[in-house]
């Protein structure tokens, strides 16, 4: 099987860079040994106007067998001669992906000491493969390739020239022209999206290939059209690994677009034991009230409790009190399928779920790692198929529409707001009012005229320090009314805790009713009228 990778250029920046590039002197035809075979690289042409460099593997089909025990289209023994006489040697794939990143190491990662300003610098390349193996046809070739910049031109193989009747091959000759991609971003294309095509791989598929996969699709994989199929066919269809690969691009997607760093944005769950739950010698504590509902606006809570007085004398933690009245409300509301909107650890998810009323759960967080531990809490994967049909954990973030979150009676925003920067409070306000649009939202948020009434708080201090605010009643109250103003909604006001006379509740609680009348297109007919 080969490849080849041609450039063209001019007498001041010529085609010859490309050797300087792929660290391969255009002068010598040099071979290098791989687990599998021989892997060539030779010119046949090199001049200042056009150069061209090609990969040749000579595939040792008795070192595959051998190797591959079983694994993989080349050690499968469904035959004892197929697995010496297969495609293997000539059709471009995984074995053709690997040689890429043994022999052109250095151009992969974009490094090139002799010249290192080549490395950023795009190149006119034009890449042939005349052999490719592409389950899913020309279109799955062109719908891979395409979004990444290239000029696709992909041919079916037909299976026999003397019997055309007999139809098209699985194969295509497959030609890739671009003048605006490095060379390094090339080859990390060819690396993902040859075994991707071929939907096989000769090697045993185990968890650093996600780790692989990230390298090699840092900068275009996350956005992708087509990353799901990318990420199950090159990870082998391995569910787990999969899973964990999606898991971490959409962290990656959700940090570029916020102009953000990967562990800013999985910041959310601090490392304390699964089984710290909200209890009364929590609530002994007196600490304010950076509590477990706690999240940011990409959706996460922390896990510190807070404490607040029964009338009875005993000490309940406010985050139960808190949970506790949005329960009431989400009751009141006649709510049957739920958005926890920043679910953390999942304690609202869980105690949903405890209340047979609530037919649909669903939490939302940007933290995978919080995620996992709301899983673990809940015990998903032990869980019934009743149950387990109730209730879903999602990744996302708030600050961005999400076609997944629209369609639900109620939506939560417990502690989260306080998180956001103020300049980005509008994002969360349009991708929750204004997108997903649930017929009641609640919203929770400290009241930090309350905050005097903490003692171990010092004076100026925010009950956490992730708040980026923290409200009074009239701050908050003016934010909600001015948004159930704009988006067609109701609201109401309830204290959470204690409502002291001078300072008023430690946590205030917003309730927002959709005006079903606003939102009926014949209501609105009738006012125009």
């Amino acid at each position: 099987m080969f490849l080849t990778i041609s450039a063209t250029g001019t007498p001041e920046r010529p085609a010859t860079d490309l050797g300087f590039l792929l660290h391969k002197h255009p002068d010598k035809a040099q071979g290098f040994s791989t687990s599998y075979g021989t892997a060539h690289v030779l010119y046949p042409e090199a001049s200042a106007e056009r150069c061209t460099a090609a990969l040749l593997l000579e595939v040792d089909a008795v070192a595959l067998v051998r190797r591959g025990k079983g694994k993989g289209r080349g050690g499968a023994p469904d035959a004892a001669l197929a697995q010496y006489v297969n495609d293997r040697p000539y059709a471009a794939s995984s074995l053709l992906a690997v040689a890429l990143s043994a022999v052109f190491s250095s151009a992969m990662k974009g490094q090139c000491t002799a010249r290192p300003e080549l490395p950023a610098r795009p190149l006119p390349l034009r890449i042939e493969v005349p052999a490719l193996p592409a389950r899913g046809g020309a279109d799955l070739v062109r719908a891979l390739f395409e979004p990444l910049g290239w000029t696709v031109t992909v041919e079916a193989v037909v299976l026999d020239a003397a019997f055309p009747e007999w139809g098209d091959s699985r194969y295509v000759r497959l030609v890739l022209e671009s003048e605006r991609l490095t060379l390094a971003e090339a080859l990390r294309h060819l690396y993902v999206l040859l075994p991707v095509l071929d939907d096989a791989k000769h090697y045993w598929v185990s968890s650093d290939e996600v780790d692989k996969l990230l390298r090699a699709g840092e900068g275009w994989l996350p956005d992708h059209p087509e990353q799901r199929l990318i990420t199950s066919r090159y990870l082998a269809r391995r569910w787990s690994l999969t899973r964990a690969a999606t898991e971490r691009l959409e962290l990656v997607r959700l940090a570029e677009t916020d102009d953000s760093a990967v562990e800013d944005i999985d910041n959310a769950v601090e490392d304390r034991p699964d089984d710290e739950t909200d209890t009364g010698a929590e609530a002994a504590k007196g600490s304010p009230d950076a509590s477990a509902d706690d999240g940011d606006v990409n959706a996460h809570r922390s896990t510190d409790e807070s404490p607040d007085g029964s009338a009875d004398g005993k000490a309940v933690s406010l985050a139960v009190l808190r949970r506790d009245a949005i329960l009431a409300a989400l009751h009141a509301s006649g709510a049957g399928r739920v958005l926890d909107l920043g679910c953390g650890q999942g304690q609202l998810v869980q105690a949903l779920l405890k209340d047979p009323r609530f037919t649909e759960i669903v939490g939302v967080d940007v933290s995978m790692r919080a995620l996992t531990v709301a899983a673990r809490r809940l015990k998903l994967d032990r869980m019934g198929e009743r149950q387990a049909s109730r209730v879903q954990l999602v990744q996302g973030s708030l600050a961005y529409t999400d076609k997944r979150l629209k369609g639900y009676d109620a939506a939560v925003l417990s502690e989260v707001i306080e998180h956001l920067d103020l300049p980005r409070l509008p994002a969360l306000e349009y991708a929750v009012f204004g997108s997903a649009r649930p017929r009641t939202v609640l919203v929770t948020t400290p009241n930090v005229e309350y905050n005097v009434r903490w003692e171990s708080l010092p004076a100026g201090h925010s009950r956490h320090g992730d708040h980026r605010f923290e409200w009074t009643r009239e701050e908050f109250r003016g934010w909600a009314h001015t948004v159930a103003e704009r988006h067609g909604y109701g609201v109401e006001f309830v204290p959470v805790g204690d409502d002291d006379p001078e300072v008023g509740p430690p946590t205030q609680m917003a309730v927002f009713t959709m005006n079903e009348r606003l939102n009926d297109p014949n209501a609105k007919e009738e006012k125009a009228a």
